[in-house]
């Protein structure tokens, strides 16, 4: 199957709590999913990863790279890069794409004071729109294969 005629899962990774957003499969309505809280290094995460893209049309994992400012990458990128590569092995007819979420935490909790949020309701939403954020993001930069 064509990555471009299947939808994008969006994953933004953390070590206690992921988050998720999806696109369908002509790139219309991109939505916000609620996030897992496992750890982020656990097989639990994978059979939820396992169970979205069960309930989906998708192509794409597009994971979430975190970088520093400068563009260089620390300890929590080696962490992404092989929760990644668990994902390439675990689905292997999927592509597996980095693309940096640099400031996609900013610009998540940005949509949740417009929205009006309490700040209370943030810490369960922000990590899904953070993922929501990272997959605008790469749609509108026209879907690079990686970073």
């Amino acid at each position: 199957m064509s990555s471009r005629k299947a939808g994008v899962l969006a994953i933004d990774h953390g070590t206690k709590r992921t988050g998720f957003a999806a696109v369908d499969p002509l790139r219309l309505a991109a939505l916000p999913l609620d996030p897992c809280t496992t750890p982020g290094d656990g097989e639990p995460l994978l059979a939820y990863v396992a169970r979205l893209v069960d309930e989906r049309t998708i192509g794409v994992l597009l994971v979430g790279l975190p970088r520093n400012a400068d563009g260089s990458e620390g300890a929590r990128a080696a962490e992404v890069r092989e929760f990644a590569a668990r994902l390439s092995r675990r689905f292997p007819s999927l592509s597996v794409v980095l693309h940096d979420e640099h400031l996609t935490t900013k610009a998540a909790e940005e949509l949740l004071r417009e929205s009006g949020a309490r700040r209370s309701e943030w810490k369960a939403r922000r990590d899904s729109l953070s993922a929501l954020v990272l997959l605008r993001d790469w749609l509108e930069s026209g879907e690079p294969r990686g970073a």
